[in-house]
Order: structure tokens, then C-alpha cells, then sequence
């Protein structure tokens, strides 16, 4: 049982900085506009509304898909640390359903998405994570949700504004991860329909959908050549790595020392960074 009242070790405060400033790092948005110097996220407010749409079904399926994914083969033994892989076979994906615009997206996403989910599954492992948990399969699926930045668009999530911040986010999505993971200890795989699901991918993909417009709308500008296309989709990639690394060693801390202790160091540290 972790104690509370024990503080951090020199080593684990130094990864808990480290994890900071992973989960506080520039955004998606500004690492895309220092790439094609224009910015995404003013670009993102003015897209068309059958667009959006379009974004957030593809958004969506590619998180329904990953779940699936999540709790049936993240389980596996098998699994290997393979992500500079992972991160090769997303980015030419990516880069392949680039060409096609917004036509190649219901296609490429979801396969980026589960390619992405492997190697965020790796990150996990390597943190010391029982893969074979749902409620870790279910905290991988959470490192979509921690990549949509709020401030770069002005959407909005059903029934409330976008949440800010790295535990705004888990606070947001705890009770639906929570249900599905006793769900899935229950039940299994059946009835992936059941609400607390549904209420779980919508939570996600709402968030996740953000970032991925700002990726659509950098492959959209006209002066986007192939460099600078797959230059693109390998920061959509290594984004959502560097988010999985900061939020499994937040994790791992939680475990040794306790969530409230944890947090508290996580906010007097990040004041001080």
C-alpha cells in the first residue's frame, strides 16, 4: 500500500518533472504552425460544419476501433516494445491518407489510431503496467483524450465545455473508465453497445477529434509539400508518444506514493517550472 506521507525520492521527483513537462509541452496546434509557419489553430476555428462532422464520425470510429483493439490483443504476452515502428508505420500512413485529404481520413485514422494505441501500449508496459488489466487497457485509450487542447478550438464537448488540464481530463473521463473497466471484468467483450461505453468513446473521441483537425487543417494548406506532409504526421504521432510517457509515469508514482501526494507534487512542481 503506498504511503502517503512519504515524499518523492530525488529520482522519482526528477521523473515526475520530466513527466510534467511532457504532458505541458507546447501543443499540437503550435508545433504544427512552427512547421508550416501559419496558425492551425486560427485556421481550425473557420472550418465548415460538414467537415467537422466529417472529422468527428472518423474521429470516433477510429476510437471505437481502438477500444476494440485494447481489450482484446494489449493483453497479449506477446506484446514488444516496438515503438519506433509504430511511430514509421503511422506516419507513412498518415502520410499515404494525406494525399486524399479529407476523403482518405475515415480510412487512414483508424489504422493510425490503432498503430498509435501499440505503441502507447509499449509506453505503458514499460512503466510497469499489467496490460492484462482493462482498466489499463482503458488508460491507454485515455491518452487520446489528453491531446485535444481546449484552447485551440472552440468546440465543444456534449454537455459541457472541453475540460483543460492533465487531471481535469482523468477527473472528466474516471467515472466512464471506471464502469467500462467493471464491465468488461463482468461481461467480457459482449455488449460493447452498453452506455457507459458509448459515454467513454464520445468523451474521447470529442477531444480526440480536436487534434485531429488541426492535422487536417496543416494538410490542407496549399504549400504542404510531401516533406512537410509527412514531417506533419510524424508530430501527430510522436505527440500522442510523448503524452503516453507523461501520463504512465504519473501512473507508476501513483502506485508507489498515492494519488494525493502524487497530484500535490505535480501542481508545486509545475508552478515552479
Amino acid at each position: 500500500m503506498p504511503t502517503e506521507a512519504v515524499p518523492l525520492s530525488p529520482t522519482d521527483e526528477a521523473s515526475l518533472r520530466r513527466a510534467i513537462d511532457e504532458l505541458k509541452r507546447s501543443s499540437l496546434a503550435m508545433r504544427l504552425t512552427s512547421l508550416i509557419g501559419r496558425q492551425i489553430g486560427l485556421i481550425g476555428l473557420v472550418v465548415p460544419a460538414p467537415v467537422a462532422e466529417v472529422v468527428n464520425k472518423a474521429a470516433e470510429t477510429a476510437i471505437h476501433t481502438a477500444m476494440g483493439l485494447a481489450l482484446r490483443s494489449l493483453s497479449s504476452a506477446r506484446v514488444r516494445d516496438r515503438r519506433r515502428l509504430h511511430k514509421s508505420l503511422a506516419t507513412m500512413a498518415g502520410a499515404a491518407g494525406g494525399a486524399f485529404g479529407l476523403a482518405g481520413l475515415p480510412v487512414e485514422l483508424p489504422f493510425t489510431t490503432t498503430v498509435m494505441l501499440r505503441s502507447i501500449a509499449d509506453v505503458a508496459r514499460s512503466e510497469g503496467e499489467d496490460l492484462t488489466d482493462p482498466d489499463v487497457a482503458l488508460a491507454c485509450l485515455e491518452v487520446f483524450a489528453l491531446g485535444g487542447d481546449a484552447g485551440s478550438s472552440r468546440r465543444e464537448e456534449r454537455g459541457g465545455a472541453l475540460e483543460t488540464g492533465y487531471f481535469a481530463v482523468r477527473v472528466m473521463l474516471a467515472r466512464s473508465v471506471s464502469e467500462s473497466a467493471r464491465h468488461f471484468l463482468d461481461r467480457g467483450l459482449t455488449e460493447q453497445a452498453a452506455p457507459m461505453l458509448v459515454r467513454l468513446i464520445a468523451q474521447i473521441s470529442t477531444r480526440f477529434g480536436v487534434v485531429v483537425s488541426q492535422k487536417l487543417a496543416a494538410q490542407s494548406v496549399p504549400i504542404i509539400g510531401a516533406a512537410s506532409g509527412a514531417a506533419i504526421n510524424y508530430a501527430f504521432v510522436d505527440h500522442f508518444q510523448t503524452l503516453a510517457r507523461g501520463h504512465f509515469t504519473v501512473r507508476r508514482l501513483e502506485r508507489i506514493y498515492g494519488a494525493s501526494l502524487v497530484r500535490a507534487e505535480y501542481n508545486r512542481l509545475a508552478r515552479e517550472m
